[in-house]
């Protein structure tokens, strides 16, 4: 093809600058440090705990975000409604907001005084400065990444199949479940996973509204951040590459899981 060798070598020097260069020193100077110290950086028990809370909420965020922004998805795709424009210009609205203007309107929303906080304090439900708080705002950065990969999906499917099915007798949930779900599962899955992924590295957003108390509401991205603080650079790298690690491996594991699924359901 013309021009094959000038655009690729452009793009993989473009990738090795932007991508590959920054994770390589990271991952060199966690490397600084002896592996009984590394060792000891990463599974101290302030990380231990960290981990623990970083992915416990990343996980209840991303089910909401599966959830929610399949449905969303759906009838951004087959309802007309007054505002439907609007609505789905909102969607990528956490795209453009700076996360800590999103942590600051959440804190303000969720706080004791606040619209929400005033009504669900008294009830027992406590979200500003408490764990639900880091969920919320994982999931209101990351359900984006849901609506839009399953949004195109639903744009394309095939009407015929549908109208077939019916005529066969299939009810609603039937051909859900037996015709468009199959269609649409392998992109749910990559916009679950790249929710998920964003969920553990997300801070901004997080750092207003959950308090960030040691072994209670201290995510690992906060953590890293209070070592760079220190000066304690080989440290904050070490914790980084835990995180880098973990997104890498999530999506090393949707991607695995996505062409079994399309393998067996015969699609190329």
């Amino acid at each position: 093809m013309p021009g094959l060798g000038l655009s690729l070598g452009f793009t993989l020097t473009y990738l090795a600058v932007i991508v590959v260069l920054p994770l390589a020193a990271l991952v060199l100077k966690a490397l600084q440090l002896g592996p009984a110290e590394l060792w000891t950086l990463v599974t101290g028990e302030r990380a231990l705990a960290s981990y623990r809370v970083t992915l416990t909420m990343a996980a209840a965020a991303t089910l909401f975000c599966g959830l929610y922004g399949l449905l969303l998805a759906w009838i951004l795709v087959r309802y007309e409604f007054p505002g439907r424009r609007l609505v789905d210009a909102l969607v990528d609205l956490p795209f453009a907001l700076p996360t800590a203007v999103a942590g600051l309107a959440l804190t303000t929303l969720f706080a004791k005084n606040g619209w929400f906080g005033s009504v669900l304090e008294p009830l027992g439900l406590k979200v500003a400065y408490a764990p639900a708080g880091i969920a919320v705002a994982m999931a209101f950065t990351s359900v984006p990444f849901v609506v839009r990969t399953v949004q195109p999906v639903l744009e394309e499917l095939d009407a015929e199949a549908e109208e077939a099915a019916r005529m066969l007798g299939a009810g609603d949930l039937a051909i859900f479940g037996r015709v468009i779900l199959p269609m649409v599962l392998p992109a749910w899955i990559a916009g679950c996973a790249l929710a998920f992924a964003r969920s553990l590295g997300e801070f901004g957003a997080i750092v207003f509204i959950a308090g960030n108390l040691p072994f209670e509401t201290e995510v690992t991205s906060l953590l890293t951040f209070i070592r760079l603080e220190e000066f304690d650079y080989a440290g904050a790298a070490s914790l980084a590459c835990v995180m880098l690690l973990a997104a890498f491996v999530m999506l090393t594991a949707t991607s695995w899981l996505q062409s079994r699924w399309l393998r067996f359901t015969g699609n190329p």
